[in-house]
Parts: structure tokens; C-alpha cells; sequence
């Protein structure tokens, strides 16, 4: 499971890499499948319930869930890369925000604030702490410095399966939820809006927006829990 992150990594930064305005969402895509290919393993989301790409690709107000397509970006644009990758019997799953260009100060603030919410909730992925203890850890964060944490999407375990148990809220209580036991593989991913949390989807059956149409951003890892520090199988290249 950790080459399969670090495959995700590769094909994360490649799409990063060439972010830029007048780039379409569709050559992102093709980017990351290419890379995935390139270090022998397959897009976990293509095909997966019907999904049609490599990548999920979300701009702007679309929170997760964002379909490739002819879509060009433009200087400014939030962007989030999700990928999986299959490799060997196991997934991977990571998860970045940027911003096309230079960003004004709302999405710096907006990506600061869950890039560290995703810490803050990773610090808590140790043995004996519950699911209850993550969530809490970004729901705080998130709410002290003015944003709102998603309700209805929420992370997930990992492993010979995209989605396994347990679901890993990005809102809820201390010490409520399964307790987390070593060996356990869960992806972290806070999804936060710029403005209300309410959501609702397109008509295409995926893509997840906000209801007020302000920004979302969305950070992800893939995280080993040990009897110490938590191990992030999907570090940052």
C-alpha cells in the first residue's frame, strides 16, 4: 500500500505540474492515466460505479467528484486532483488542492486552513484515540478559522477495497465512533467550503457542488495507524 501512494504522488504531481490556463480538465486526466501507466498500475476510479476517468477533477465551487471534460481552466481556478491507484492487489487514494495561477487571499486562507485541518486530523490517526477523535480534530480547526467542514461526503478505510470500513467523518465528537487499532489504513480527506457546507449534486449523478456556488477545497492522505506516530503512506513528492 505504500507504493501504491506513492504511485498516486507521482501521478499527482505530474497533473500539478502542468496545471496552467487554457489546459483542459480532459488533458489533466490524461496526464494522470499515462503516469499511472508509466508505473505499471491502473486508475482505481475508471469504471468504478460507472466513473468515466482516471481522475477526479474539481474546480472551483465543485467539491469532489468533478468529471474530466473539455473544460478550460483560467488563471485563478481552485483546483482539486484526486486519484487511486490499483497496484498488486491494493488501492491508493490522495487527494490536492491548487490554484491555477496566482490566488487571491479567500483561497489561500481557504487551502491553508484544510491543508491543516488534514494534519490536525492526521495527528489523531493513532491506536487507542476512535474516529470521533479525527473528526473533532478538523471540525475544530476548520469552524475557529471561519470555514465549514462538508457533512455529507466523508472519508473512508482503504485497502484490498477503494471504500472499506470505517467511514471517517470530518465533523463529530471526541472519543465517539470505532476505536482505531494498529494496521488499520484510513484516508483523511476534509472537504471544505469557502461559505455554507450544504451540498447537492449534478445532474451527471457525480459531481458534488456547493449550494451557495463559493469554493471548496479538499485534502487527502492515506494513512497507516500504528501504536505511535501515524504513518502517511501518501507523502507529498
Amino acid at each position: 500500500m505504500r507504493e501504491c501512494g506513492r504511485k498516486v504522488r507521482v501521478a499527482i504531481k505530474a497533473m500539478a505540474d502542468a496545471l496552467a490556463p487554457d489546459m483542459s480538465t480532459a488533458e489533466l486526466d490524461a496526464i494522470c492515466e499515462d503516469a499511472l501507466a508509466a508505473e505499471k498500475a491502473r486508475p482505481s476510479f475508471k469504471g468504478y460505479r460507472g466513473f468515466p476517468a482516471a481522475a477526479c477533477i474539481s474546480v472551483n465551487d465543485e467539491v469532489v467528484h468533478g468529471i474530466p471534460g473539455p473544460r478550460l481552466l483560467v488563471e485563478g481556478d481552485v483546483v482539486t486532483l484526486d486519484v487511486g491507484a490499483f497496484f498488486e492487489g491494493f488501492h491508493g487514494d490522495a487527494a490536492w488542492t491548487y490554484v491555477v495561477g496566482e490566488p487571491d487571499e479567500t483561497a489561500t486562507r481557504l487551502l491553508n486552513v484544510t491543508r491543516e485541518s488534514l494534519n490536525q486530523g492526521v495527528a489523531q490517526a493513532k491506536a487507542g484515540n476512535t474516529v470521533g477523535d479525527i473528526a473533532y480534530a478538523v471540525q475544530s480547526y476548520v469552524e475557529r478559522n471561519g470555514f465549514s467542514v462538508v457533512r455529507d461526503l466523508v472519508g473512508h478505510g482503504i485497502g484490498r477495497n477503494l471504500h472499506e470500513e470505517p467511514s471517517v467523518p470530518n465533523f463529530g465528537r471526541r472519543g465517539s465512533g470505532p476505536k482505531l487499532k494498529a494496521g488499520m489504513t484510513l484516508c483523511i480527506e476534509p472537504m471544505i467550503n469557502e461559505g455554507k457546507y450544504h451540498v447537492h449534486c449534478l445532474d451527471d449523478h457525480w459531481t458534488i457542488v456547493t449550494q451557495d456556488g463559493k469554493r471548496s477545497a479538499h485534502f487527502e492522505h492515506m494513512v497507516l495507524v500504528t501504536e505511535g506516530a501515524p504513518d502517511i503512506l501518501t507523502p507529498v513528492i
